[in-house]
């Protein structure tokens, strides 16, 4: 006991830890015999409960239930595993039989290939689907990760594309407020595989006041301070943003440009053609009709840009008639758009 006591109050920074449980319990057993446990005052007990903490890296509770197990049994020694096992409803054939129909069929879902397994048993009286025609959908998901299933059957996924959390997926609410704007770009066309200008245009709803760019390619870097230009040429604060899902307006650049400047960015819905219909009629009404179809090189966009600020914006906001649509809805719910001035 002199002993254990000094190597406990000298091995403080000492930690240890038993390998495996059946020599851990062996070598308790054996400390308790020889140390006569049974014959121990409380001081001494407690003094050999810290050397055996120390010893095996055990919890005081573990060590407690060992040798309340020495007490009553004379011994301690490793219990069987009381660990619950539920029964094994479906085989490894089973789990074949399964491969074999996503095989036939393609991975399809989990209603799905239910389906199909009740409609073998039922319908086409197959023996073999007996226990799998009462399978939950979720079991069908939990074999299609076994290691089974996986060396009998292999699932390619096809690389999907990169969702872009940037600008919200709806229609502007304008709320008869100008500065909610319409973006699209025009492309001039290539020659010899060569890209030719590509026109930015941006209108607003409201007031149909319209600001058309040129610019010699859409990257970011070139962009950025043509947005900002264009915001400028506006009479009045922009309050939204609103574009197709090209990438020329849908990055981290443009959207760090309108968080700067709180100005709301959206984007158009999948299956409404029409969140975007003002400004595409405007590209074909307004830049085809005087512009043209034809190629125009790259090297020109700073000339043609030049001639939009100077003239053809000027002419566009202050010269050219242009009708605003009004929204009536008749008796029977329908909408249509008149032209009242």
């Amino acid at each position: 006991m002199a002993e254990i006591r000094a190597f406990l109050q000298a091995g403080d920074a000492l930690h240890c830890a038993g390998q495996r449980r059946e020599e851990v319990y062996a070598w308790v057993d054996a400390l308790l015999r020889a140390q006569r446990w049974e014959h121990l005052g409380r001081t001494a007990r407690g003094l050999l409960r810290r050397y055996m903490e120390k010893m095996t890296g055990r919890s005081r509770a573990q060590i407690t239930r060992l040798i309340t197990q020495f007490g009553q049994a004379g011994e301690v020694h490793p219990g069987p595993g009381r660990r619950r096992h539920f029964p094994t409803v479906y085989t490894v054939d089973d789990i074949a039989l399964l491969a074999e129909v996503d095989e036939a069929h393609g991975v399809l879902s989990g209603p799905a290939r239910q389906k199909i397994l009740q409609r073998q048993l039922y319908d086409f009286n197959g023996r073999r689907f007996q226990r799998l025609a009462g399978i939950s959908v979720a079991q069908i998901y939990r074999l299609r990760q076994s290691a089974g299933y996986r060396k009998m059957h292999w699932v390619y996924q096809p690389t999907r594309a990169v969702q872009v959390a940037i600008g919200e997926r709806r229609a502007p609410r304008r709320e008869g407020r100008p500065g909610y704007l319409r973006v699209d770009t025009v492309h001039q066309g290539d020659r010899d595989g060569v890209k030719g200008v590509y026109h930015i245009n941006a209108v607003d709803e409201v007031t149909q006041w319209e600001i058309v760019s040129a610019v010699d390619q859409i990257s970011e870097a070139a962009l950025a301070p043509l947005l900002e230009a264009i915001l400028r040429q506006f009479p009045f604060r922009i309050l939204g943003f609103h574009s197709d899902n090209g990438s020329e307006f849908i990055n981290h650049t443009v959207a760090r440009l309108l968080n700067k400047l709180l100005i709301q960015q959206t984007k158009s819905r999948p299956r409404h053609s029409n969140d975007n219909g003002l400004v595409e009629s405007k590209n074909g009404a307004v830049i085809r009709q005087h512009i043209g179809y034809g190629y125009i090189a790259a090297q020109h966009a700073t000339a043609l840009q030049s001639f939009y600020v100077r003239y053809f914006n000027p002419y566009l906001n202050f010269h050219r008639p242009c009708g605003v649509p009004a929204r009536v809805i008749d008796a029977r719910g329908k909408e249509k758009r008149r032209y009242r001035w």
